[in-house]
This record gives structure tokens, sequence and C-alpha cells, in this order.
């Protein structure tokens, strides 16, 4: 029998239930069997077949008993003998069943094909399994080597056993050094400023005539020297202005000689000529 897929949709599964082909409704119209004949057969489920005693095990007629009449595999349906009701007209008529309501209670096994289902189905009987010797792998062997070979490099690496302090002789005392106590930070000192030329050549002059340095260099850092210092950037700074101010003159004045080269000369009147010439 070729395997399908087990599908999820509603109307799939409906669609392939009406269609299924005989020997699916077949498997599809089994029940269960009653615990003591499962006991006994061996066989948890079977197919219901016409002849086989049942019990109905939910709906209204729970716990009727009966032989089946009819099967009815277009249906999904069983009919028992004795489970019939009344219609309206008078007539009576079987009750249909649905086989997963019931629970066989007694097996019909004249046809010899129901036999052999039966024989295929049966448990057999495992023979008990003789326990084994159970062999140890090459890994465990070598694995309590490894452990001996660790155990020794332990032993190797530990320290040498200590004696109590009694008997330990006595160590020799190292003196202690005192440490010079830390020093609280200075201030930073002021830079000294690089001699200029002046002071250079001042300075050679001094070496000649044997005067110290020290002197001629507090000589030039005097107020009177440092007074002088900025009045000299005043002056630069009002020359530059000056020069500034004259280069941005320069083209207007440009511009006006221009302008009066260009203007055209006027004519003198003949009048003023002749009074001229007078």
């Amino acid at each position: 029998m070729q395997k399908t897929k087990r599908v999820k949709n509603p109307g799939k599964q409906r669609k392939r239930l009406f269609k299924a082909p005989a020997h699916i409704r077949h498997k599809l119209m089994s029940a269960p069997l009653s615990s003591e004949l499962a006991a006994s057969r061996g066989v948890k489920t079977l197919p219901v077949r016409k002849g086989d005693t049942i019990r109905i095990m939910r709906g209204d007629n729970r716990g009727f008993e009966g032989k089946v009449s009819r099967v009815a595999l277009n249906e999904y349906r069983i009919y028992l003998e004795g489970l019939t009701r009344e219609k309206v007209d008078g007539t009576n008529i079987f009750l249909p069943i649905h086989p997963s309501k019931v629970q066989i209670r007694n097996l019909n096994l004249d046809d010899k094909w129901r036999k052999d289902i039966l024989a295929r189905k049966k448990e057999i009987e495992k023979p008990e399994k003789e326990e084994k010797p159970k062999t140890v792998p090459e890994e465990a062997k070598k694995a309590p080597k490894k452990a001996e070979k660790k155990v020794k490099e332990v032993e190797e690496e530990k320290p040498a056993e200590t004696l109590p302090e009694e008997e330990q002789a006595p160590a020799e005392k190292v003196p202690k050094v005192e440490e010079a106590p830390k020093e609280a930070p200075t201030a930073r000192k002021p830079r000294a400023r690089k001699p200029a030329a002046k002071t250079a050549k001042k300075t050679a002059a001094a070496k000649k005539e044997g005067v110290p340095e020290e002197k001629v260099t507090q000589e030039e850092t005097t107020p009177a020297v440092q007074e002088k210092a900025p009045a000299k950037k005043v002056a630069k700074r009002k020359a530059a202005a000056m020069k500034a101010a004259e280069t941005e003159e320069a083209p207007a004045k440009k511009a006006a000689a221009k302008k009066a080269a260009t203007k055209p000369r006027v004519k003198r009147k003949a009048s003023e000529e002749a009074e001229g010439g007078q």
C-alpha cells in the first residue's frame, strides 16, 4: 500500500474519508477487543465482521450487547440484531452504530483468513537476551595510565614538607631599610629669559674688564628696563597703523589725480579772447 501524507485541512480529510478505497475502509472499521479476549488472543484491535458479539460502550444504547447482522463499509456503520426503532408509519428499522463506540466481546472465526490475521498479529515471545561480558574500551584502559602520570607530576611540583617551627633553624633577621619621607611637591621655578644680543655684547665686554656676569644680567632685568619694553611695542604698533592708513589713502589719491587729468578743457568764448587780445 502506498503511504499518504498526513493532511491537516478538514475539508481534505473528509474528502479522503468519503473517497477511500475498500482496503482502507476495512481498516477504519476496526474496534477494540475486551481485556479478557485481548489477553487470550494477544491482539488489541480487529476489524468488525458479521457474526461478532459486540457491546455498545457509549451513546443512548450504552450497555446493549448483540451479534453483528450487517456491516456497511460505504456508511462506516454496523447493525446489531435486536437493536431497532419504530418509524412513524409503524415499520421497524435497525439503528446504525459507528465501530469506534463498541467493544468486541467474542470473535467469529469461521473465516480461515481471519485466523491467519490473528496468528500474524499475535505477539511472538522474544527469547531472553544473554548478558554478554562487558568489554572495556581502549580509551578507558588508557585513562588510568594518564591519571597516574598526572599524579606523579603533581607530586613533583609540590614543595618539600616543612618542619615545625620549633625544629626549624632560626633565620637571619634582615634589617629593615627606612624609607625616606616623600617630599612635598614644590612650585615650578620661572624660566630664565635668554639674553638678547645687547646683553651678549655687554657680557663679552664685562669678561674683558673682569666684571662678573651676574651683575650684568641683574642690571638688564631691572624694572626700568622692563618698563621700556612695552613702550617700544606701542610705538611699533602706531607706526604699523600709520603705514596701513597711508596704503589705504594712496589708491584714493591716485583715482582723484586720474580724474583731474581726464577732465575736458573748457573753450573760452570769443569775447573773452578778444578782451584778452586787447
